[in-house]
């Protein structure tokens, strides 16, 4: 059987049961602690909260739109020099994202307090469906509270005992073979990370999403700020959670936050000041161009992630099964020609999901790259040539 046959069962069979498990979610009951610290219930963060964190993680295009309307004022009081102003008032934000990152996540991991405690708990859909009827959102964060309070405010592990007593207050019973807990140490996959890419220990924080992700920020390495969220955390097993985190501690030593800051700032003061004569002609149509250019070169740096990730923790195919798992709905997308190619041109800074695992699942030797970031660069303009002819 040809192996292009054999990589699109394997797909099927990942993107089948993440489906699966994605419905199975659905109806799961999810208490998430870190001890001493606030009890906060499991929400999908705000639109507000989303675009903080492409803003100031790595997609800065929010940022861009933003300071388009600003330039306006900008222009009036400032003339010729606004662009310049508008750049370093950009820099101001790149320069200060660890400490306003460090405020988008409900709690911060420590040395002294390094565990996240995940208990799940699926309940079958009937059943949820008349617990969410009778009781509401609201009360899952009390049964969170009782929850913490009975168990790790008093030194103990939760068990389905312990959940037992609190359940059965809302005419459910625990059954054990519906319930699991985990305790991911946290900030001890990030040390042991940050010692193999020889950076220094990042400021840790966790959001209680349920969207599985990950993101770094920071002017330079000693000022990282690593946010995790408790979806990454339900989702992967340990050792792809470790992969995960390695890709991030490649942006902190690539210092890829000020490269796509550059990347923006370049091409705007080039507009302004060396272009803007060609804008009259067809201002859209520029725009969309160099837009999508510096958008396609900070791939070249998201690929780069991938490969120093596989690079010192020398696992790609664990990395690659990750992704799987948390971008298994673009697979599903990518597998469209149309949406493959669009993939490659979007202003997202990652490449197509696809690419990335193929590229991963495919790196034998990874410690026999010299020079990722031109490898990733080639990898990339290869990746999105074949896209062409699929």
């Amino acid at each position: 059987m040809p192996s292009d046959v054999l990589d699109r069962i394997r797909e099927d069979l990942v993107v089948n049961v993440q489906l699966f498990e994605e419905r199975v979610r659905r109806t799961t009951l999810y208490l998430a602690y870190v001890k001493g610290q606030q009890i906060m219930p499991e929400k999908a963060p705000s639109m507000a909260k989303r675009e903080a964190e492409r803003l100031l993680t790595g997609n800065m295009l929010f940022l861009y739109v933003l300071m388009i309307g600003f330039s306006i004022l900008i222009f009036s009081f400032l003339g010729a020099f606004a662009p310049i102003g508008i750049i370093a008032f950009q820099l101001l934000f790149v320069l200060f994202s660890d400490k306003i990152v460090m405020k988008l996540g409900e709690w911060t991991i420590t040395q002294d307090n390094p565990n996240v405690y995940l208990v799940q708990y699926q309940i079958p859909m009937e059943e949820y469906k008349r617990f969410r009827a009778n009781y509401g959102k609201d009360i899952v964060l009390e049964m969170k509270k009782e929850m913490y309070d009975k168990t790790l405010a008093t030194g103990r592990e939760p068990t389905c005992e312990i959940a037992d007593e609190i359940f059965r207050k809302y005419g459910m019973v625990c059954d054990p073979n519906r319930m699991s807990t985990k305790r991911v140490n946290l900030y001890t996959l990030i040390e042991k990370a940050a010692g193999l890419f020889k950076v220094p220990m990042p400021k840790v924080i966790v959001s209680n999403s349920m969207i599985p992700n990950a993101a770094a920020t920071g002017p330079a390495p000693s000022r990282g700020v690593l946010l995790v969220t408790t979806g990454l955390l339900v989702q992967l097993e340990e050792d792809e959670i470790f992969s995960v985190l390695g890709h991030e501690l490649g942006h902190l030593k690539g210092r890829d936050p000020i490269i796509l800051f550059t990347l923006m700032a370049s091409e705007y003061l080039l507009r302004v000041y060396v272009f803007w004569p060609f804008l009259f002609f067809s201002p859209l149509l520029y725009l969309m161009i160099a837009m999508t250019l510096v958008y396609f070169v900070a791939k070249f740096f998201e690929a780069r992630a991938d490969l120093q990730s596989a690079i010192r923790i020398g696992k790609p195919e664990v990395l690659a099964s990750a992704l799987q798992k948390i971008g298994f709905r673009k697979l599903q997308f990518e597998r469209v020609p149309a949406y493959r190619i669009q993939s490659w041109l979007s202003w997202d800074p990652h490449p197509p999901t696809y690419f990335r695992i193929s590229r991963l699942q495919k790196l034998r030797d990874p410690a026999q790259v010299k020079h990722p970031l031109i490898q990733s660069a080639r990898d990339v303009v290869s990746g999105f040539r074949a896209a062409l002819r699929w």
